[in-house]
């Protein structure tokens, strides 16, 4: 499809796109010309949310974090001034003020009207509950239900209050605006100040709950940490107590330290013994058993007070090491080895030497060192006694330290728990204290009237008429598959055009349609037939035979056949107009003609006598009949060549294709084919195979005839 043809559409259908819209203008106009002006009222609340200055208090570290969360907590606010409860307490206040006002906003519905003051005062009582205790009316109480009816029937009901109220975010600013648009300036501003305040007062008291909640709960919450925390501390002194433990940590410390300390000594005891014992062996081998023997007994008597002295070193030398080397007990042993050295120096004094021998010294020295190696063996078993002790002490620790360790857990735990909690409960304190409080700025004021949208809405009612209209036009153009031009024909046939004819009105009275001149569409029609005359004339080359067809019936063939006829006697030529449609002889009941065709091709010859004058036609009695069934191809073809001597153009007027052989039998006998066809009508599919017929007629087709075209449309 071309668009221009859809501006053809257009063109063509001027005068509807004109009517429409002009009358839809008119009916807007009557009908807004008497609505009521319209008044807004606005007001602003300040939330605090961004506004920096009114946030000094915040600790909060996150703070920077929370811009992400800002438009949602302004959408959270602006759902909670549109909820139900808060539109409910404004239908209330609303009704109360025209119930106890002698200046309502509204005039009195029907069923306010039928309210006597038994029923005003009710009314007023029940309202005034319902606004104290923030409830809405109910739908099941028939009371309370009878109610809500009129708040609907005046227009204060949350619904209706809501179409004409909007509460948005002033950009990216700190406010939120609350506006409601009405016909009464006063309501329009009582709607906006009444809901601002509820709100205020809703949301205040909401968040001071929630603070106040969670400032209790957190301060419970403290209060049973604190008692955790402090019951698993006495449980840990409770357990010090009982097992005689102070300091766990250092008691284990000193004890191995202890033990490190008894370890170096009794290695060091060990290397003494064994490096006396060696001397000693040495200073026995310098001896011989008659030197012996006389020591020994020289020296019995002073033997005996060494062995006490010595008994008494081993006490106090045990009782030293197991004081764990005290100072005051080193004295004393200092003291009595001092002793026992004295007592050892004796026994050279006194001549106990052998006078053969010159050994003094080296009895002296076997004796000291005799005395050291016991000494040192004795301090090897006190070392061991005291290990023992210690180390059973080190293991008795252990059990201690696994359950001090425990008990220290479970207070840390504890300890963390009640921490965070006090955090938690210090921070949300001080936000209870200073946090955000919502405050109305400026309140709403009456307004004057906001400009009329009346001559506005008259416009869009027309412009959108208008628009309908192309629309609907340009879909019924669109899903339109007809043949309304030459091209389409073509495009849809792949078949050639011959011609074009235009529609006529009247009666077939070939006389009015050439000889009136002053009519357009009759001259229109006369050039257009003088053209499709010439074009068949090109395509006949001499042949003289036309035959003229069509898919379907009244296509307009009769009226095509009788101009041609008459045009080609306009340029004196002998014409035959032969009316070859048995079903509708439309040219036998116009003409009248003399001669039929089932009295010619039977062979009468009075009949065919009677063809010579210049134009003739000839007829048939119509019924169910074919050519064919008149005679036989030879005869018919015979007739016909004798009408070819006769005449200069032989016009037969066929059935529609769609008759099958009553017309195909016809166009045997015929030099060319055109075909008729109507605009604004479609190709169906059953007609597709006509069509194919037409072009596998090759050279016999001369091409399509659209009948019945608009002038105009070409015009334009």
């Amino acid at each position: 499809m071309e668009l221009g043809n859809f501006f053809k559409l257009l063109w063509k259908r001027r005068l509807l796109l004109i009517v429409i819209p002009l009358v839809t203008i008119v009916v807007a106009f009557f009908a807004v010309k008497n609505l009521p002006d319209k008044y807004i009222s606005s007001s602003q609340i300040a939330t605090g949310i961004v506004d920096q200055s009114r946030q000094l208090l915040d600790t909060d570290p996150t703070r920077s974090s929370r811009e992400q969360s800002i438009a949602h907590e302004f959408s959270n606010l602006i759902e909670i001034m549109k909820l139900k409860t808060l539109l409910n307490q404004v239908s209330y206040q609303l009704m109360l003020h025209d119930l106890t006002s002698g200046y309502p906003f509204k005039p009195e519905s029907k069923l306010y009207q039928t309210m006597n003051e038994a029923a005003r005062k009710h009314a007023i009582m029940v309202f005034k509950e319902k606004l104290s205790k923030k409830e809405p009316l109910s739908y099941y109480n028939k009371d309370e239900n009878g109610l809500n009816g009129l708040l609907r029937s005046m227009g204060y009901d949350d619904r209706s209050l809501s179409k004409n109220l909007y509460v948005i975010r002033d950009e990216d600013s700190d406010f939120i605006t609350v506006g409601y648009e009405s016909e009464n300036p006063q309501l329009s501003a009582f709607v906006v100040n009444t809901l601002c305040t509820e709100f205020i007062d809703y949301y205040t008291n909401t968040v001071h709950k929630n603070e106040t909640d969670a400032v209790n709960y957190l301060a419970k919450l403290l209060d049973e940490k604190r008692k955790i925390l402090n019951t698993k501390t006495a449980e840990l002194q409770n357990y010090k107590i009982q097992n005689g433990i102070l300091n766990l940590d250092e008691q284990s410390k000193s004890i191995f330290d202890q033990i490190m300390v008894f370890n170096d000594r009794k290695q060091q005891a060990e290397k003494d013994v064994a490096s006396y014992t060696g001397a000693i062996r040495g200073l026995n081998n310098k001896f011989t058993p008659k030197e012996r023997g006389y020591l020994e007994s020289a020296v019995a008597k002073y033997n005996q007070a060494i062995t006490n002295t010595q008994d008494q070193l081993h006490i106090l030398n045990d009782r030293y090491v197991r004081s764990g080397f005290d100072p005051k007990l080193k004295v004393a042993l200092d003291s009595l080895s001092n002793r026992l050295t004295t007592q050892i120096n004796q026994t050279s004094d006194k001549y106990i030497s052998s006078p053969l021998t010159g050994k003094d010294e080296l009895v002296r020295q076997k004796i000291g060192l005799e005395v050291n190696r016991d000494m040192a063996q004795n301090s090897i078993r006190a070392i061991n006694r005291s290990l023992d002790e210690l180390n059973a002490k080190f293991k008795s620790l252990v059990p201690f330290d696994a359950r001090v360790k425990t008990y220290n857990y479970d207070i840390d735990i504890a300890s963390k728990e009640y921490l965070d909690v006090l955090n938690k409960y210090n921070q949300t304190n001080l936000q209870s204290t200073f946090s955000i409080k919502l405050r109305q700025v400026e309140p709403a004021m009456p307004e004057t009237a906001e400009p009329s949208k009346k001559m506005l809405l008259t416009v869009v009612a027309g412009v959108l008429a208008f628009v309908i209209c192309v629309v609907v036009l340009f879909i019924g153009w669109f899903f339109d598959d007809t043949i309304k031009e030459p091209n389409d024909l073509v495009k849809r046939t792949h078949l050639p055009l011959l011609s074009h004819l235009n529609m006529v009105e009247g009666a077939l009275d070939l006389r009015k349609l050439w000889d009136v001149e002053n009519r357009d569409r009759m001259r229109l029609f006369k050039e257009l037939t003088r053209s499709l005359r010439f074009e068949i004339d090109q395509e006949l080359r001499g042949e003289k035979i036309l035959a003229i067809t069509s898919l379907v019936n009244h296509e307009g063939k009769s009226v095509v056949g009788i101009s041609l006829a008459y045009s080609y006697a306009m340029i004196n030529k002998k014409v035959l107009l032969i009316d070859g449609n048995f079903d509708h002889p439309t040219i036998t009941e116009v003409a009248q003609p003399k001669t039929y065709l089932e009295d010619y091709f039977k062979n009468n010859p009075d009949n065919y006598a009677s063809l010579n004058n210049t134009t003739n036609v000839i007829g048939n009695h119509g019924g169910d009949v074919t050519l064919l069934e008149l005679s036989d191809e030879n005869h018919i073809r015979s007739r016909f060549n004798e009408l070819k001597m006769k005449y200069d153009m032989i016009i037969i007027e066929t059935p529609p294709l769609s008759t099958l052989n009553k017309s195909k039998e016809w166009i045997l006998f015929a030099n060319k084919v055109i075909a008729i066809f109507e605009t604004n009508k479609g190709i169906t599919k059953s007609q597709k195979d006509n069509i194919d017929y037409l072009r596998n007629l090759n050279n016999k087709f001369a091409g399509w005839v659209l009948n019945k075209t608009d002038p105009a449309a070409e015009k334009f």
